[in-house]
């Protein structure tokens, strides 16, 4: 069978926070501390075809949660060549703020989204602050507008969206989050998002607190493995080593992007 044309990969970082271990990890020591949390968003190409994973926060969320936003990820996705005005898919992996927001700036784009996560965002847990304290409403009655507007592309569990191109549901972090499959030159490459917040999630078994489901955050691990041709491209949604393990596209992003499709430095 003749492989699909690989994609570009490449990992946006857009903000960051310093956190606890306790906020990082289920029974972690409240008083370790020292550890940040990045936020990006990802950007897939080749040829004349553009994929954007996420579309991360402004900086209006970002005062309201004190996160230090670096650039816009409009402005981020722009040092690559890629205008968001121009955008025509867009994959969300779940409706949290930090991978929602920004929607408004791609005004031709689609929207590809699980059934279960609309559902779950809209449904009866979001009178709990535990399960809604990480969305935004006004974001989520947007992508219910888009909805109306047909733009948005639902999505009930596995699905393949071009070739070598494919979103997998796998839950856990929240019920409808999904994960990409990307085809790529050094194989099958897998955006966790937040599946894995950090490697160390998956790697040594430790579960992110904001969960709707841990045994479905723990069946997703496996499921990253099972998807990935090697572990060392499964890619964690918010670890700082992403952007030292992997090199920058060219010398003046460094720090703001790197290549996921390429030989890890580490």
């Amino acid at each position: 069978m003749t492989e699909p044309r690989p994609f570009e990969v490449y990992a946006i970082r857009y903000a960051t926070v310093a956190r606890t271990a306790a906020e990082n990890f289920i029974g972690g020591d409240p008083h370790e501390t020292g550890m940040h949390m990045d936020y990006y968003v990802w950007l897939a190409r080749r040829d004349g075809e553009t994929w954007v994973i996420d579309t991360g926060f402004n900086a209006d969320a970002a005062r309201r949660r004190k996160r230090t936003l670096l650039r816009s990820p409009v402005d981020g996705l722009q040092l690559l060549g890629v205008d968001a005005a121009t955008v025509r898919n867009i994959i969300i992996t779940h409706l949290h703020y930090d991978h929602v927001g920004n929607f408004d700036r791609f005004p031709k784009a689609r929207f590809h989204l699980q059934d279960s996560e609309m559902a779950f965002a809209t449904g009866r847990h979001m009178a709990y602050p535990f399960f809604s304290g990480a969305y935004e409403v006004d974001e989520v009655a947007a992508m219910v507008r888009n909805a109306y507007a047909g733009r948005v592309q639902f999505h009930d569990g596995d699905a393949t969206l071009a070739p070598g191109l494919s979103v997998h549901h796998v839950g856990g972090h929240t019920k409808g989050l999904q994960v990409v499959r990307l085809w790529t030159r050094v194989g099958w490459l897998v955006l966790a998002s937040d599946a894995s917040h950090y490697l160390a999630n998956m790697n040594e078994g430790r579960p992110f607190p904001i969960v709707a489901d841990i045994t479905e955050m723990v069946n997703g691990w496996q499921k990253l493995r099972e998807l990935a041709d090697d572990l060392r491209y499964i890619i964690p949604g918010h670890d700082p080593q992403v952007m030292q393990k992997f090199p920058a596209p060219a010398p003046e992003l460094e720090g703001i992007a790197v290549r996921l499709d390429a030989e890890p430095r580490l």
